[in-house]
C-alpha cells in the first residue's frame, strides 16, 4: 500500500539542518535557477548538443561565477556554500556544473591565485559578471592523467626582442575554448619549468575545435585547440605559478566541486526511481512494495547520503584551510563511483523507460561516465591514496 506521508529524498536525512542560513539561501537560489532555467529545456539540449550561452551571464547575474573567490566582483562565498550550488546544478546537468567549474574554479582561479594585479583587475570582474568566458588548457591528447609529459612549449619571442612569449602545441577535451575570451595555457619554458600564461582567444594562431561524435555532455562544450607561434607579452605569463604546483592547485578547487557535483546527478536519479517505484505497477502492485527494489532504493539511498555527509566533512575542512589533495581524492573517488552506481540501479527499477529522455537518469549515466574521466581517473585517485597510505610512489 502506497504511504502517502512518504518523505522527499532529503528529508529523510536532513543534511540541510548542518547547513547555515547562507548557505541554504545559496542552495535555494542554485536550484531554482536549475529548475527554471536548465531543466525546461536540458532533454532537447542534450538530444541536440546545444550549449545555452544565454545562460551564462544569468549565472553571472546570480554570482555563480568564482563565488568561492574574494573581491573583484566575486561572492566571497563559503566552500560548503559552493558546493551547495555545484550540488544544485548538476542534479540538472552535469554540463552545467562543468561550466561553473571550468569558469570559476580552473580559469578564475588560476588568475586568482597565481596572477598579477593587472591580469586580476583586467579579466576577473568581467568572468564573475559572465561577460567574458574562460578555458584551462592542460590536458593534451596523449595523456591527460600525466600532464608532466606535456609537449606544448613556450620559448622567448626574438622577434619580440626577447620579452614576449612564442606557445606551440596542442590541448584536448578543453572545456568551453571555442567559445572562450580568455584561455588559461600551460607550457614548458626553455629550462622544462611548466609555467601559465593568460591568452586572449582572439590572438593570432589560437585555433579551437569542438569535439564531434560525444555520447556524453552533449550539452557543454569540449574543444581541441592549437596553438602555432601564438605570441603573447611578457606580461601574459602568470607570475605565481612555477611548476605543476600551479595548474594542480585549481584542479583540486574544480575537484572539490566535483565531489559536491556528483551526489546532485545522484539525487536526481534516486528521486526519479523513488517516483517510478511508487506509480509503475506490475504484478498487480507498485514495483515500491517489492522487498527487491526497496532494498535498491535503500541502498542507493544509503550511498547518497554518505556521499553528501563525505563532501560536507571536506567543505568544513576547506573552510578551516585544512583540506589535503588525498582528502580531495577520497571524495572525487568515491562520490563519482557512487553516483555512477546509484545511477545503475535507478535505470533498473526504471525497466526499458529508463533509457529514454522520459527520466533524466541515462542522461545522468551518460554524463558521470565523463565526470569519472576529467580532473583525475578512478586509478589516479586511487594511486594518490596508495601514496598516502604507504609512502610510496606507484605512478
Amino acid at each position: 500500500m502506497t504511504n502517502e506521508t512518504a518523505l522527499s529524498v532529503d528529508e529523510v536525512f536532513d543534511v540541510d539542518a548542518l547547513l547555515s542560513a547562507d548557505e541554504l539561501e545559496w542552495k535555494r537560489k542554485a536550484r531554482a535557477f536549475a529548475d527554471e532555467r536548465i531543466l525546461p529545456t536540458i532533454e532537447s539540449d542534450f538530444e541536440n548538443k546545444h550549449f545555452r550561452r544565454e545562460l551564462v551571464a544569468e549565472l553571472g547575474a546570480a554570482g555563480f561565477l568564482g563565488m568561492h573567490l574574494t573581491g573583484y566582483g566575486c561572492a566571497g562565498a563559503g566552500a560548503v556554500a559552493y558546493g551547495a550550488v555545484c550540488l544544485e546544478l548538476e542534479a540538472a546537468d552535469s554540463g552545467w556544473r562543468t561550466f561553473v567549474s571550468v569558469q570559476g574554479s580552473l580559469a578564475m582561479s588560476a588568475i586568482y591565485k597565481h596572477g598579477s594585479e593587472e591580469q586580476k583587475t583586467t579579466w576577473l570582474p568581467r568572468m564573475a559578471r559572465g561577460e567574458a568566458i574562460g578555458c584551462f588548457g592542460l590536458t593534451e591528447p596523449e595523456g591527460g592523467s600525466d600532464p608532466a609529459a606535456m609537449t606544448t612549449t613556450a620559448r622567448r619571442d626574438d622577434v619580440g626582442g626577447g620579452e614576449g612569449w612564442v606557445l606551440n602545441g596542442t590541448k584536448r577535451w578543453i572545456g568551453l575554448a571555442s567559445i572562450a575570451d580568455v584561455a588559461v595555457i600551460w607550457a614548458k619554458d626553455p629550462e622544462g619549468v611548466v609555467r601559465g600564461f593568460v591568452v586572449p582567444t582572439e590572438t593570432e594562431g589560437f585555433r579551437s575545435t569542438p569535439i564531434a561524435g560525444k555520447l556524453s555532455m552533449r550539452a557543454s562544450i569540449q574543444c581541441d585547440v592549437t596553438l602555432e607561434d601564438v605570441r603573447v607579452p611578457a606580461s601574459a605569463m602568470l607570475p605565481n605559478a612555477r611548476g605543476l604546483s600551479g595548474p594542480f592547485s585549481c584542479l583540486n578547487e574544480a575537484r572539490f566541486g566535483i565531489v559536491w557535483g556528483a551526489m546532485g546527478a545522484a539525487r536526481s536519479c534516486l528521486e526519479a526511481a523513488v517516483q517510478r517505484s511508487r506509480t509503475r505497477e506490475v504484478f498487480g502492485a507498485p514495483i515500491g512494495s517489492r522487498q527487491l527494489t526497496q532494498a535498491k532504493l535503500a541502498d542507493m539511498f544509503v550511498e547518497y547520503e554518505k556521499g553528501v555527509l563525505l563532501a560536507l566533512h571536506l567543505g568544513r575542512l576547506k573552510e578551516r584551510g585544512a583540506l589535503t589533495p588525498a582528502q580531495i581524492s577520497v571524495g572525487k573517488l568515491n562520490n563519482v563511483r557512487e553516483a555512477l552506481a546509484i545511477a545503475q540501479n535507478a535505470r533498473s527499477i526504471l525497466g526499458g523507460d529508463g533509457i529514454t529522455d522520459e527520466f533524466p537518469v541515462m542522461r545522468h549515466l551518460a554524463n558521470l561516465e565523463s565526470v569519472r574521466t576529467y580532473e583525475g581517473t578512478d586509478e589516479i585517485h586511487q594511486l594518490v591514496l596508495g601514496r598516502e597510505l604507504t609512502g610510496i610512489s606507484a605512478f
